[in-house]
């Protein structure tokens, strides 16, 4: 599927989360307390630098524009998880426990198809009645 060239990084950048997605569920699974330790520790190095400013892009540049069209209903979601995404972080920090590893991982999948099947492709209707 061919992309704005404004949603072009946020779309990659969703391939890392799918990635990262996978491996809390896997994680999750084997329900080893070392390895999810560590594991938790490498995704919240990884939602530190990349995903917090994926999140915060999308806040500030493109939800926006959905909420000035009255496109409210659209945008309540991709908020409510992140703002899960975020918490779940900070409670794996705490306590890396395989439920916390399997919830991120899910609904990190589910977020990310919700956005590329549907958010972003309003974003671009939007963008593109712009332009």
């Amino acid at each position: 599927m061919k992309r704005h060239p404004a949603l072009i990084e946020l779309s990659r950048e969703h391939h890392t989360a799918l990635k990262l997605s996978r491996e809390a569920k896997r994680c999750a699974l084997l329900g080893l307390p070392a390895e999810s330790e560590l594991f938790a520790k490498k995704l919240a190095q990884c939602f530190t630098t990349e995903i917090a400013a994926h999140f915060t892009t999308e806040e500030r540049d493109f939800l926006p524009l959905l909420e000035a069209r009255g496109l409210h209903a659209l945008i309540e979601r991709p908020l409510s998880e992140h703002a899960e995404l975020r918490h779940l972080i900070v409670r794996l920090q705490q306590e890396p426990l395989p439920e916390y590893l399997a919830r991120f991982g899910d609904l990190m999948e589910q977020h990310v198809r919700f956005e590329e099947r549907e958010l972003f492709a309003a974003i671009e209707l939007v963008l593109d009645r712009s332009a």
